[in-house]
């Protein structure tokens, strides 16, 4: 009997990630995988070299029927009226426009940061700060006027390789009318909100005036047809995407711990915090994902397990041989400054070093914990803004380690939830092309994940030590 294949993507910020499943039953019959380069400024080129990599790796995807692209939110892709890209993507976790994101809170303020911070999250449901395109696009007009001048479209690493993806290849100029996004994507760009649609004032604001912006398709519409024929469906944010591969509905908060750390629930209303804490979101179903974001996470581990001179596996051993609380150690990890909280200037810390706590043992405990706080907190605020949490889901390569998994459930003082290792983001794309495909009301109910459950008892007084530190991190000049 011939299957229906469909294939899902994650262009996320270290690799192009590839899954085909079958269409109705969600089996994964095979995947590829190719890295990106490092950096926070990428040619989008670079995004599509890896997935034709990633394509090949997974055996090609001529038998498959539909595509969906998930990626990395927030990146500004600038095009020029032949459809060339016109400078490297600087991507969310690029800080360099912080200054731009204080002088638009503030100018919406007219001259209180407040006030402006509560108008953005009433226009937008999110106050911007440097992750965000609207900030990226300031500091272009700003620093870059003569690629500003070039720009004719904007949009967003999963708008353009989607685009890439249905380009004729024989047409010399792209039509940029073409370009298309979703609800997850666009409300990370800081000028879309689900209630009105794209703010072009605010767009108008940032860059000083209006390029073209994709179309924003509505949950499981088509995109358009591939090169090979394939329907391409409308894609995702990566942590939209992420929500859509666990099968979370309202009540499940799911932590990721990747490149970036993030806390997000799906939700069936919007979310508007003026402090900024909680960006308010859209999800890949229609309905509304309130998330907070770190931007250390995973790297953290993996930095920390080199200092070491050891890898996952020995970081974790080490760690759970450490008590809780690493005897006083503290690590609070804003190696790249930090989103949340917004101190992008931040670096990072170790408070509370003495002879007894000298050992590589308190060292990765230490860090794990830092880690955890700081997604912790992320789940406070979710639950201030009246988000249900009925179980924590735990995803991301972080949640591969075996101290990250028994030692958050002390953090966060919950049971937590940690499907098996996968690719969850690609898995997302995978079920929204077979939805797409399918035609269906709802996506497709495919086999569920086997999942284990991780319980601890809570360990408050290592997040008490943490909040008491944090705030006391020192600030570098910006760049």
């Amino acid at each position: 009997m011939t299957r229906t294949l469909v294939a899902g993507v994650d262009s996320s910020t270290q690799a192009c990630k590839v899954v085909i499943r079958d269409a109705v039953t969600g089996e994964l019959v095979r995947q590829g995988r190719a890295p990106h380069p490092p950096g926070t400024e990428v040619h989008p080129d670079e995004w599509w070299t890896a997935l034709q990599a990633a394509v090949e790796d997974a055996g090609g995807w001529d038998d498959v029927s539909a595509i969906s692209v998930a990626a990395q939110q927030h990146g500004m892709v600038c095009l020029d009226a032949t459809g060339t890209v016109v400078r490297p993507a600087l991507l969310w976790n690029d800080t360099r426009s912080a200054p731009d994101a204080d002088d638009l809170v503030r100018e919406l303020g007219n001259g209180d940061p407040e006030a402006g911070a509560k108008a953005w999250a009433d226009a937008i449901g999110t106050v911007p700060v440097a992750s965000f395109t609207v900030t990226k696009l300031r500091w272009l007009a700003r620093c870059e006027p003569a690629h500003a001048a070039r720009t004719a479209a904007v949009c967003l690493p999963h708008d353009w390789l989607t685009w890439r993806l249905r380009a004729s290849e024989d047409s010399t100029t792209p039509d940029l009318t073409a370009l298309t996004t979703d609800r997850s994507d666009a409300s990370g760009t800081g000028y879309w909100a689900a209630a009105t649609g794209y703010r072009q004032d605010l767009l108008e604001r940032a860059f000083g005036r209006r390029p073209l912006l994709p179309l924003v398709l509505e949950p499981a519409e088509r995109s358009g047809l591939a090169r090979g024929g394939q329907v391409l469906g409308p894609g995702a944010g990566d942590n939209a995407a992420a929500a859509l591969g666990v099968d979370a509905g309202p009540g499940d908060v799911i932590v990721s711990i990747g490149t970036s750390g993030t806390v997000f629930a799906v939700s069936e209303t919007p979310t508007a915090d003026p402090t900024g804490a909680v960006a308010g979101f859209a999800d890949a179903t229609g309905r509304f994902l309130p998330l907070v974001c770190t931007l250390n996470a995973a790297r953290v581990l993996d930095v920390t397990a080199r200092i070491l001179g050891t890898d996952g596996d020995g970081l974790a051993e080490l760690a759970l041989s450490a008590p809780a609380g690493a005897d006083g150690l503290v690590v609070i990890p804003y190696l790249e400054g930090e989103r949340t909280p917004n101190r992008p200037n931040a670096t990072g810390a170790v408070h509370g070093w003495t002879l007894a706590n000298s050992t590589p043992a308190h060292l990765a405990r230490a860090a794990i914990e830092g880690v955890l706080c700081g997604l912790a907190d992320g789940l406070d605020a979710l639950v201030a803004h009246g988000v249900a949490v009925q179980r924590v889901v735990l995803i991301g390569g972080g949640a591969r380690n075996a101290a990250v998994r028994q030692i958050a459930p002390a953090v966060f003082g919950v049971p937590v939830i940690v499907p098996e290792p996968g690719e969850y983001v690609a898995d997302g794309a995978a079920r929204q092309a077979a939805w797409t495909l399918l035609g269906e009301a709802e996506p497709p109910q495919w086999k569920a994940t086997r999942t284990d459950r991780y319980e601890a008892s809570p360990t408050p007084w290592v997040r008490e030590r943490y909040a008491e530190l944090r705030d006391l991190v020192a600030q570098r000049l910006p760049h």
